[in-house]
């Protein structure tokens, strides 16, 4: 499969959404770790390193604001997309951004989007290191 040597982290806690998200990603090819709390979240990026993390930002033990904060000061060329339905919430947004999120994703989402999304942004992130 194309994309079987690339590496996903999902750092979610709804179970079932993250159930759909492994085998939509796993069916593409990916490889994908998954984290329902922020803590091993943030502790799995070193082990893991993923080519790409898809985080909510309401988590337990540490927020995926905590994740984005980490990530870019540690890994800052892992691309992030947060995965949430916290759309309404500009500040929020803001600060995920201003913190180096790579895209916003809103609950609910289409999967092919999502892919399309993430697909993007590793094809992005493999030029600039190329570079």
């Amino acid at each position: 499969m194309k994309n079987s040597n690339l590496k996903i982290l999902i750092a979610e806690d709804d179970v079932l959404l993250t159930k759909i998200l492994k085998y939509i990603l796993e069916k593409e090819g990916y490889q994908v770790k998954c984290c329902s709390n922020g803590l091993n979240a943030i502790k799995k990026i070193s082990e893991f390193l993923p080519d790409l993390i898809i985080t909510d930002i309401i988590l337990p033990l540490r927020s995926g604001l905590e994740i984005i904060s980490y990530s870019k000061e540690n890994f800052e060329h892992i691309p992030m997309i947060v995965l949430s339905c916290l759309g309404q919430e500009e500040a929020t947004v803001l600060k995920a951004f201003n913190l180096g999120v790579d895209d916003f994703v809103s609950k609910p989402f289409k999967p092919n989007l999502l892919l399309l999304r993430l697909e993007r942004l590793i094809s992005k992130s493999k030029q600039v290191m190329i570079a």
